[in-house]
């Protein structure tokens, strides 16, 4: 019985990271008139936005810090130019997964894996 119970807990420990890492990847995002607006990736404690206007001022890199249900934006341009301070995993119905991005106020993009 404790076998069994030891090799549970290192199972169930052995997959924590994975869950963690969930938001990793590149996203396409919409905002709130269901226009593409750009990709986001995010690889690491890092991220890339592109957006699809020429010369928009939000497109860039910056830095973020991962929770278990998401990411917070710590610096770049989307935190400085779009005042985004968050992505939240959330369920989505047609790609199982999709990435909320928030203001301090708002919701105010929809990303979905790409």
């Amino acid at each position: 019985m404790r076998r069994f119970a030891l090799c549970l807990a290192l199972t169930a420990l052995s997959t924590t990271p994975a869950f963690a890492q969930a938001y990793q990847g590149n996203w396409s995002c919409r905002d709130e008139t269901t226009n593409r607006v750009g990709i986001l990736t995010i690889y690491g404690d890092v991220y890339g936005w592109a957006s699809r206007i020429a010369g928009d001022t939000s497109s860039g890199t910056g830095t973020l810090t991962g929770y278990q249900d998401g990411v917070g934006f710590n610096d770049g341009n989307l935190r400085a130019n779009k005042s985004i301070q968050a992505g939240r995993l959330i369920d989505d119905v047609n790609y199982g997964s999709a990435l909320q991005l928030e203001t301090a106020e708002a919701i105010v993009m929809l990303c979905n894996p790409r």
